[in-house]
């Protein structure tokens, strides 16, 4: 059988290279972006064999032009889309400034935009694909302060449900993993007593980990989730149930 390839953007650190050591380890030869060379790096050093990390940016077209044609240079198909990467720049909205909001959303939205799009052309002549996308709990619960994320994430629930229509006849799924609060290196700067407050909410009472992001994906791109699409998974503790 021939080894299918995953694709995970944004995937140097925290929940993305948690998905892509995931996926490596499920059989996928993985291949990881990062927005810089050293963290593309970091990437193949971290997946060895079983990948390898390619410098990519979502804003600038000729970045995924490049990126992608690495990948058909290397005769590898890619059956597996994790679109992760993403940015949030916190301002109330009385103090955001446009081009901070055109950058949010042109890297979370637009971006899964641009990088979807050419890869979905290579699952059409296979008929065959899984893509999964990275939403947030606030998309749905709202967050003070990131009204600019919380629009991209909201976008990307409707981005799903709308693709998984287009696509199902060509055996491809799409779905949408939520994440809540997770413990990486963005939430390693909130202060205790900030940390407290949102455990609060959550009836488990811990933060989640990358990889509990992780699973969820691993089981959203494997056979056994071949009738489930459209869909988002909420990975939160409780914190918000749909």
């Amino acid at each position: 059988m021939t080894q299918k390839s995953a694709l995970v953007t944004g995937a140097s650190r925290g929940i993305g290279l948690a998905i892509a050591s995931r996926l490596a380890a499920d059989g996928f030869y993985v291949f990881g972006t990062a927005t810089t060379q050293a963290g593309a790096d970091r990437i193949s050093e971290s997946l060895g064999s079983n990948g390898s990390g390619i410098q990519l940016q979502l804003t600038d077209a000729p970045s995924i032009e490049n990126a992608l044609q690495t990948i058909a240079d290397s005769e590898r198909k890619i059956s597996v889309l994790v679109n992760n990467a993403g940015i949030t720049k916190d301002s109330l909205l009385l103090r955001m400034s446009e081009p901070v909001w055109d950058e949010v959303l042109n890297t979370n939205l637009t971006g899964f935009f641009r990088i979807t799009k050419p890869v979905l052309r290579g699952m059409f002549r296979e008929r065959w694909g899984r893509i999964v996308n990275l939403g947030s709990v606030v998309a749905r619960t709202g967050n003070r302060g990131q009204a600019h994320y919380c629009s991209t994430k909201a976008g990307i629930e409707g981005f799903t449900r709308a693709l998984s229509m287009e696509v199902a006849s060509r055996g491809i799924t799409v779905n949408c993993v939520a994440p809540g609060l997770i413990s990486t290196d963005m939430t390693k700067e909130i202060s205790d007593r900030g940390e407290s407050d949102l455990l609060s909410v959550v009836p488990l009472g811990r933060a989640g980990t990358p990889e509990d992001v992780a699973n969820a994906v691993a089981f959203l791109v494997s056979t056994e989730a071949s009738y489930i699409t459209g869909q988002t998974i909420h990975v939160n503790g409780g914190m918000y149930a749909p």
